[in-house]
């Protein structure tokens, strides 16, 4: 009697061990069916090479923006200070062509992802000089569409996606403030004539100011600090 109940609690261990094995079998046989992680996808992406980004500005950009980033040139815009997600979203819709600027897609193009995140962290740490409003009989017009919009047309202020200050919201919204006023100008006729496409919040909103107001809130943003 004694040796069969021996036999008995034998043969439920070797039962018991045997089910425990089969989940850990599984587990086995289902990690080798997954294909092996790859080094480069449990890498995080490489921070950002500020002196690689400063010597592909100084060879792309430097004419048109000026060696600190700073334009001197109204028609092109100030990128010092600016957030570097908002220039590398810029930067990708220049090459995909979805913002529309044929000099500026050339440029782009030849930029390769490393290039675009390197060019916009230095630029983010370059700072920006100030601007300054020119037109003193059109600076209040712009300072009420800049803090209060225009409410009985349904227009936005625009401190509230860029700040009071300009100084914007980084990864949401673009810095503005002491950019030249005859760039802003001309970006809020593209966004109300269909030129540029990339940002429909800016094409509802241009689309609503007439060309007096434009000019006001332009030069108004020019002296923002």
């Amino acid at each position: 009697m004694k040796m069969t109940a021996l036999l008995k609690c034998l043969g439920v261990a070797a039962l018991f061990a045997a089910a425990l094995a089969l989940p850990a079998a599984a587990a086995d046989e289902k990690a080798a069916a997954q294909p092996a992680v790859k080094k480069a996808e449990v890498i995080k992406a490489a921070p950002p090479d500020l002196a690689k980004g400063a010597a592909s500005f100084a060879t792309v950009c430097v004419a048109c923006h000026a060696a600190d980033g700073n334009s001197s040139i109204p028609a092109n815009p100030k990128l010092a200070q600016q957030h570097p997600e908002y220039l590398i979203e810029q930067l990708q819709d220049y090459k995909s062509g979805k913002r529309n600027n044929a000099v500026m897609k050339g440029f782009a193009s030849a930029l390769s992802a490393d290039d675009m995140k390197n060019i916009a962290y230095w630029l983010a740490s370059q700072k920006a000089k100030p601007g300054f409003a020119k037109d003193k009989a059109l600076v209040a017009l712009g300072e009420r569409i800049y803090k209060g919009g225009i409410a009985d047309r349904q227009i936005a202020a625009c401190a509230g996606c860029h700040s009071p200050n300009g100084a914007g919201i980084p990864s949401e919204y673009p810095r503005l403030s002491g950019q030249h006023a005859d760039y802003t100008a001309t970006q809020l006729n593209y966004f109300r004539d269909g030129t540029r496409k990339n940002s429909l919040p800016m094409t509802q909103i241009a689309a609503k100011l007439n060309d007096r107001e434009i000019k006001a809130v332009s030069d108004y943003i020019a002296g923002l600090r």
